[in-house]
């Protein structure tokens, strides 16, 4: 319908046009821009609007309804229309009220205004007259005045020109040379133009001044006396003076060069107790001033004062790098640092193209790395100097093994904690140096991390290995003595390197995840730096391996022990056993000190393999041959039978398991060292032939040694199979294998007891 093809914004569009021809002079004009983009017969608002043809139009499209509701919404646009007419009538007639108000105000405040500007207008040309009058009357006067201050002046200069030479012997007095070169520049155009007539006298005697002058600032750039910012003034000055001072370039940048050994750092003047580097600033200040007044003087001299700001810095860092190495705190480190980046930042402000920045920061990856390496250094030599201290006497004992693991074990955790600590006081740091470095540091922290625990690794191998020149000077000086010592530090090692693996690597590992996470300058593909994995595998691997090095010494030992006592005595000729032989003390005594040095490292395990008498044991079966029955026999009967019973023995008793894996406890290292020695013990045997009283003695001192043995082994199976073995393999050694019989060995041993109980009392 017709109501339906009229925009939505219609109605504002004709309030539009209605307001401009309200205010437009021709109404024509303000339809002027529509006439051109309304060309619709039924637009009601447009100039050439037909009503007749409107109509036709609209009778044509709409129905009656659709008439009816035109017509509805034709009388309200109407009835709004007035009302927005009335309305806008009504805001501008009051408009015009005010402005008519204005107006008759301002007519109201203008009135008296003409009389008033007549009357200043009066006053004005008064004024001026009279000021024309005081002009014309003092002209004279200010001539003549204007003449005179002329006059003064130019006396003024002459007497300023004749007073010169006086002026210049005081300055020369006074060593004020600043003053003295300045009053004879200024006074250098009138010598130029009247030197030769009227002050011929005045400029030969100034230039006779300015000549001792010259001779006194040449003396002060070349003293070694004075600082380099009075060098450099007094080259300024011969500048001005006009002096050659191009020629001088070799000689002041020679002395320059000098002045930097003054300049150079020294880290235990800054970290001292007073923290006071005046010194120090008073000489870079004076150097950045010197390197100022040289680019004045000598423009072209850059490339020179580079290499020489360079120069002074990379000196520095040198310095702090050998400093660096000895044992210094993270405070002393941040101290040198900060100085130098103080250093560099007053030069670039005098040297910029020398890029100090990133010069410095190249030095300073040096410095920081050297102090990484040098911390875990000086941790590997504490650990190390702990560790020695097994070797070493104290008031005429070694120091226990116990004291030794703590003081060790101390200084790997909480040295390895410390030094964390100091690195982590590093990354706090704020001066711009070391906030640059903090990433690379990171990387840095955990890389050299891994490689001191390689290192550790190695030193505990070459502790433990004969090889070490130290070690090897102990065992030569001291013998017997220090060969237990030296056990007893592979023992130390093994219980150390299980610290290791099982404490210290994880503490280690939460802290560097906490507080050393991030880094990766190097790129992932190059794998993790820090892989404490792999460092627990190592130190596991060489604490087992430790173990087993101080059983196998404590072995060889007790074996030396009983291949003398085997291969001494002719056991053929062996007279009857009346007593337990002396080894069997000896042999007891090393195991006591065995456990005495597994008791101070080592904890406390859980005993095993209890002996019952159903158990199916060696034990029973290896007594078969020996019992009571058996002694009517005659001797080769009897010798045969125990062959034969116990080779069948072998057949139906029950498998002991005799060697297993060896852990850290106490009952498992003296296990492994009673088996391996019995087994020494039983292939020592093997070696001989014996005599019916050879054999008893064996059999006497076996059987003596199962009751102390039980009490420190943890397999006791395992051991009373290895005693029967040795009695067995004597018994295959034996020209008459009879043993004896039991009344007369518990009486021995019982008698041995005895003894020994008495002996410690009396001890």
């Amino acid at each position: 319908m017709g109501a339906d093809e009229v925009p939505l914004d219609d109605k504002a569009k004709r309030m539009r046009d209605l307001l401009s021809s309200f205010y437009s002079p021709d109404p024509s004009m303000s339809n002027s821009g529509n006439a051109f983009s309304k060309h619709a017969l039924d637009d009601i608002n447009s100039t050439s609007f037909d009503p007749d043809q409107y109509m036709n139009i609209l009778v044509y499209k709409s129905n009656l309804e659709g008439l009816l509701q035109r017509h509805v919404e034709m009388a309200a646009e109407i009835k709004n229309l007035d009302t927005d007419l009335q309305m806008l009538v009504y805001e501008n007639y009051n408009k015009f009220i005010s402005a008519t108000d204005t107006i008759k105000r301002m007519k109201s405040n203008i009135s008296g205004m003409e009389s008033n500007m007549e009357q200043l207008l009066e006053k004005i040309m008064s004024v001026q007259s009279r000021s024309d009058s005081v002009n014309s009357s003092l002209f004279d006067k200010r001539e003549h005045i204007e003449k005179l201050h002329r006059t003064c002046n130019l006396l003024r200069k002459v007497q300023f020109i004749y007073d010169l030479p006086d002026r210049l012997g005081k300055c020369i007095k006074s060593e004020a040379y600043a003053d003295a070169v300045r009053f004879y520049t200024g006074a250098m155009p009138i010598f130029k133009a009247y030197g030769d007539s009227s002050f011929e006298d005045c400029k030969q005697a100034s230039e006779e001044a300015i000549t001792l002058i010259i001779k006194n600032l040449q003396g002060k750039l070349f003293s070694d006396l004075e600082s380099i910012q009075v060098r450099a003034e007094a080259a300024v000055l011969l500048k001005q003076l006009d002096f050659p001072v191009n020629n001088l370039k070799a000689k002041l940048f020679e002395k320059l060069e000098q002045s930097i050994t003054g300049i150079q750092l020294n880290p235990e003047e800054i970290n001292n107790a007073s923290g006071d580097h005046s010194s120090h600033e008073a000489s870079i200040h004076e150097f950045v001033e010197a390197v100022r007044a040289f680019r004045v003087i000598f423009p072209d001299s850059e490339e020179q004062l580079v290499k020489l700001a360079q120069d002074l810095v990379t000196k520095n860092f040198v310095i702090t790098d050998a400093y660096v190495k000895t044992r210094i705190f993270p405070e002393d480190l941040r101290g040198v640092l900060r100085v130098i980046w103080n250093d560099v930042l007053l030069i670039d402000e005098v040297l910029q193209e020398a890029d100090l920045s990133n010069h410095s920061l190249e030095a300073a990856k040096v410095v920081v790395m050297s102090y990484v390496r040098s911390a875990f250094s000086h941790l590997l030599q504490d650990i190390s100097a702990s560790l020695l201290q097994v070797l070493k006497k104290d008031g005429g004992e070694q120091h226990s093994l116990e004291v030794v693991l703590d003081a060790s074990s101390k200084a790997v955790l909480q040295g390895g904690m410390n030094v964390l600590l100091d690195f982590r006081k590093i990354l706090d740091d704020d001066s711009g140096i070391l906030v640059r470095l903090r990433e690379l540091i990171l990387d840095w922290v955990q890389e050299e991390l891994q490689d001191f625990f390689k290192q550790l690794e190695d030193q505990f191998l070459l502790f433990s290995g004969r090889n070490n020149s130290a070690i090897q000077a102990h065992s030569l000086a001291e013998g017997a003595q220090s060969d237990k010592a030296f056990a007893g530090l592979v023992l130390v090692l093994s219980q150390l390197s299980a610290f290791i693996e099982q404490t210290v690597i994880p503490k280690i590992t939460e802290e560097i995840a906490a507080s050393f996470s991030g880094g990766s300058v190097r790129g992932y593909e190059s794998g993790p730096v820090f892989v404490p994995g792999e460092i627990c595998r190592k130190f596991r691997s060489a604490g087992e391996k430790f173990l087993h090095l101080y059983i196998n010494m404590r072995t060889q030992r007790v074996s030396l022990l009983l291949k003398k006592r085997f291969t001494t005595p002719n056991w053929v000729k062996h007279k009857e056993p009346r007593e337990v032989h002396m080894f069997v003390d000896l042999f007891l005594q090393e195991l006591e000190v065995i456990f005495k040095e597994v008791k101070q490292i080592l904890p406390q395990g859980r005993r095993k393999h209890h002996r019952t008498d159903s158990n199916g044991s060696s034990v029973s079966s290896r007594s078969n041959p020996l019992r009571d029955e058996k002694l009517g026999r005659s001797n080769t009967q009897r010798a045969r039978s125990q062959l034969l019973e116990t080779h069948l023995a072998k057949l139906f008793k029950q498998k002991v398991e005799i060697f297993t894996k060896v852990e850290y406890t106490q009952e498992s290292v003296v296990t492994t060292v009673v088996k391996l020695c019995l087994k020494s013990l039983q292939e020592f045997v093997r070696l001989q032939t014996f005599n019916r009283s050879g054999f008893q003695q064996i059999q006497l001192d076996i059987q003596f040694l199962r009751i102390p043995l039980r009490e420190v082994v943890e397999d006791e199976a395992a051991i009373d199979f290895l005693l029967d073995e040795v009695i067995v393999a004597t018994a295959e050694r034996c020209l008459d294998p009879i043993p004896l019989e039991p009344p007369i060995l518990d009486k021995l041993i019982q008698a041995k007891l005895a003894k020994t109980k008495e002996q410690n009392t009396i001890s």
